[in-house]
């Protein structure tokens, strides 16, 4: 069992209670089959061992893309896959956010505002790493641009 679907079995019901007008209804489907993983809710199989004529239950997953148990292993192949990708050179971590004014906006505007954001940050990088006293040079080809 996982913490998040622990954290979601415990506290969901009552973080519904509250939020549930203001969340998207992706992410409400998503909470409410993290919960139901590997549990009674979702069906199972029983297994018995004639030799030592004990039984043991296996339930379902849910299959949830965001669920961390579903997709553990998938995520693992993901990132070796990203790794092998990665040049021999330092990298460098650059995080843009919103401005707390956005996030409401962003919260029931997600493509649009996020694309912009993406977008305006490929610009803002591309201009930093142009200007030598940075880097003096350009980035890798951005396909959003």
């Amino acid at each position: 069992m996982g913490a998040i679907a622990d954290i979601f079995r415990l506290h969901g019901p009552a973080y519904r209670a509250k939020f549930e007008a203001r969340m998207l209804p992706s992410h409400l489907r998503a909470m409410q089959a993290i919960e139901a993983c590997r549990t009674e809710a979702l069906g199972g199989h029983v297994y018995y061992c004639e030799a030592c004529q004990k039984s043991q239950s296996r339930y379902h997953s849910c299959k949830n893309r965001h669920c961390p148990t579903c997709q553990h292993d998938t995520a693992y192949q993901w990132l070796t896959q990203q790794r092998e990708l990665l040049l021999p050179v330092p990298y460098f971590l650059v995080t843009f956010t919103l401005p707390e004014g956005l996030r409401e906006v962003a919260q029931s505007h997600q493509h649009s505002l996020y694309t912009l954001l993406f977008r305006s940050s490929a610009v803002a990088l591309q201009k930093l790493a142009g200007d030598p006293r940075f880097i003096g040079g350009t980035l890798g080809p951005d396909p959003l641009l």
